[in-house]
C-alpha cells in the first residue's frame, strides 16, 4: 500500500503493508529513531507521536490510519535547531536517567500544554501517567513541566506590560 503523510512537516510516500505499525514507518522507513518501542501494545507510551493533533501510540496504530496524515515526532517538536520549552526542562531539572520513555513523556506533555497551557499539577500528572517510566522520575517530570507553564506564564506577563 502507499501510505502518503507529512512526518515533521515533510511530505513522504510510502510502500508498506496497510497494518504495519506507524511505529515502524517512522523508525525504519524514515530513519527517524526518537520515538521508541517499549512494549508494542500501546500500554507504555515509550512511542507516543503526535497524529493529526492529537498522540497517539506508534507501536499499536497501523500506518493505514495514517494515511493523509500529519504525524510530529520529537525530532519534529522543535524548529531551527533550537530546543523545545520541554526538552530544555527536562536537561535543567535532570529528568532522563536512561531516557527511554523520555520522547514519548515530553510528546504527552506537549500536547497538553498546547491544548491547556496554564495546567494544574493534577493536570500535568493525569497527562503523563500513561507513558511509563522505570526509572521512577515522575516527579522531575512534573516539575519540569510546571516550570515551562511557569516561564510562558512570566513570558506572557512581561509581554502585557
Amino acid at each position: 500500500m502507499a501510505v502518503r503523510l507529512t512526518v515533521n512537516g515533510i511530505k513522504h510516500t510510502v510502500e508498506v503493508e496497510s497494518d504495519t505499525p506507524l511505529l515502524w514507518v517512522i523508525r525504519d522507513e524514515l530513519g527517524l529513531k526518537g520515538s521508541k518501542f517499549g512494549c508494542g501494545k500501546g500500554l507504555c507510551g515509550a512511542c507516543t507521536i503526535h497524529l493529526n493533533g492529537q498522540p497517539v501510540r506508534s507501536c499499536s496504530t497501523p500506518v493505514e490510519m495514517a494515511d493523509g496524515g500529519d504525524v510530529t515526532t520529537i525530532e519534529g517538536l522543535s524548529s531551527d535547531g533550537d530546543l523545545h520549552p520541554l526538552q530544555k526542562a527536562w536537561v535543567e531539572h535532570g529528568v532522563p536517567q536512561c531516557g527511554y520513555c523520555q520522547s514519548g513523556q515530553i510528546m504527552s506533555a506537549a500536547h497538553l500544554l498546547q491544548h491547556n497551557p496554564s495546567p494544574s499539577r493534577e493536570d500535568i500528572v493525569a497527562a503523563v501517567s500513561g507513558n511509563l517510566c522505570r526509572c521512577g522520575t515522575y516527579s522531575r517530570i512534573v516539575a519540569a513541566v510546571e516550570s515551562v507553564v511557569e516561564n510562558q506564564a512570566d513570558h506572557s506577563s512581561r509581554e502585557e506590560a
